[in-house]
């Protein structure tokens, strides 16, 4: 998912630089958003791991 994030990042980069503002802006939004979903997994699958009395892979 964090893949995905970088991936809209890039392609919004690009589009800025070529002067696409309106593919930029929704890039960058889909981007912000794919990376907030996966600091929330991250979150989520880190607490029940603690629960369970594993230890975090990072």
């Amino acid at each position: 998912m964090l893949g995905w994030a970088l991936t809209f990042l890039i392609i919004a980069l690009i589009a800025a630089v070529l002067g696409f503002g309106g593919i930029a802006g929704a890039a960058a939004g889909i981007a912000k958003v794919i990376f907030f979903i996966f600091i929330v997994l991250l979150v989520i699958s880190l607490l029940a791991g603690a629960l369970r009395g594993k230890t975090p892979r990072l």
